[in-house]
């Protein structure tokens, strides 16, 4: 289908699939962008094993989550519009390997410096993966699939989000965080040879042009979407990024109790996936508020009552459930706010998810090697508290947007094909 977001190519034909064959090209997808979010977060729970090795600050450490997030946010929309024309089953594959390189360069890195230009291919991983894949289902599996696909492609996110740093830190505990980075490669590599047996041929069949996301960035549905994300995001990755360092200097934490803690996190992240995606298709306004609400509030109570174990973990289980349900309730809202260019929408918000995301990282680092970690929480808590009241003072101008919330995580049991 052809919308205002996109300029057709010539005609293609679908190619032809069989049921197990959709199904198991969705699952490649699915894994990839397992893989990508997974690697993207992963140095939160190793910031500091990570940075003592290469004698960094935690701030500096944290470098490592803002290159990816800048890359991926200059790549979502000049890769989209760049490779417009190439088979996406190529694109699909050679980010894979990308990915399974930057994974093996950091495990074998001497220097911070090479673990920094590996960053950098994660960033281009990013942007370019999840621009072209995230709208792929509709052509790996029958018409009357593609909702029941599309959902399970999302469930990654919420998944790689939520589970990869506990598991993470739980294999560098083990066996050291290099060794964390190899079983991401591995597990790339995995993926990239699952989806050259089972990914058919995707010829382009849409352009996307830079005048119609300039387009859609001129609504005022959009910039309030923006402004929302911007808020949230950036005191989430603010403060979550180095979350560990806290744990570890204020709550006394040991290795194993911070795994303990983060998948605890973890849980009630996909918790909070699956309540925010009910509630966002009903009440949007709420949603948002809500999730703003609860994060600006674990924040700035973790100094207060994250000096003991019982408070930490009871304030890192609402602020995961808040957090788990910020990406669909955040997606919602732009693709509201764009109904009739969703892959529009969709390149905008991942370029400006991306970009809150590395300034998060960046912001919240500055602030922990000049102030403290119990100075970061409370600023990043009242950035979230700024999102609540910009939706108070919105009331319901933006009702009339027509929120949908992406695919249901809770749908994901349902079979395919």
């Amino acid at each position: 289908m052809t919308t205002a977001a996109t300029t057709p190519t010539r005609p293609t034909a679908t190619p032809p699939r069989t049921p197990l064959r959709g199904r198991l090209a969705v699952l490649s997808v699915t894994l990839g962008i397992f893989s990508i979010v997974t690697t993207e977060i992963l140095p939160i729970g190793l910031l500091t094993s990570i940075g003592s090795d290469f004698a960094v600050s935690d701030g500096t450490a944290g470098l490592m989550m803002t290159m990816p997030g800048l890359l991926a946010a200059v790549c979502a929309p000049l890769v989209t519009m760049a490779t417009a024309r190439v088979d996406r089953r190529v694109m699909l594959c050679a980010f894979m390997l990308l990915l399974a390189l930057a994974d093996f360069l950091t495990a074998a890195a001497a220097d911070y410096r090479l673990v920094l230009v590996s960053r950098v291919m994660v960033g281009i991983t990013i942007g370019g993966f999840w621009s072209i894949g995230a709208g792929l289902a509709g052509r790996l599996v029958r018409p009357a699939s593609a909702a029941r696909a599309t959902a399970v492609i999302f469930s990654a996110v919420p998944l790689g989000s939520v589970l990869g740093v506990p598991l993470g830190t739980f294999v560098g505990d083990l066996a050291g965080w290099r060794t964390t980075f190899v079983v991401m490669g591995v597990l790339s590599v995995g993926v990239l040879a699952l989806m050259l047996l089972v990914v058919p041929a995707l010829p382009p069949v849409q352009v996307t042009r830079a005048s119609v996301l300039r387009a859609v960035l001129g609504r005022s549905g959009t910039r309030f979407a923006l402004l929302l994300t911007f808020l949230i995001v950036l005191s989430h990755f603010a403060t979550y990024t180095y979350v560990t360092p806290f744990l570890e200097r204020i709550t006394h934490a040991g290795p194993t109790l911070i795994t303990v803690f983060l998948l605890v996190y973890g849980a009630a992240g996909i918790v909070g996936n699956f309540v925010g995606g009910a509630l966002v298709s009903h009440r949007p306004r709420t949603a948002i508020a809500l999730a703003a609400g609860l994060i600006a509030t674990a924040t700035a109570l973790l100094p207060v009552l994250g000096g003991w174990p019982a408070g930490a973990v009871a304030l890192l289980v609402v602020w995961g459930v808040a957090y788990g349900a910020v990406p669909v309730c955040s997606q919602a809202w732009f693709a509201g706010a764009a109904p009739d260019a969703p892959e529009a929408a969709s390149v905008l918000f991942t370029a400006f998810f991306q970009a809150t995301f590395a300034l998060g990282a960046l912001t919240g680092g500055a602030v922990l090697d000049h102030l403290s970690v119990s100075a970061l929480m409370p600023l990043g808590g009242a950035i979230a508290a700024l999102a609540v009241i910009a939706v108070l003072l919105a009331g319901t101008r933006f009702g009339h947007l027509g929120v949908r919330a992406a695919p249901a995580p809770r749908r994901t049991g349902i079979r395919m094909g």
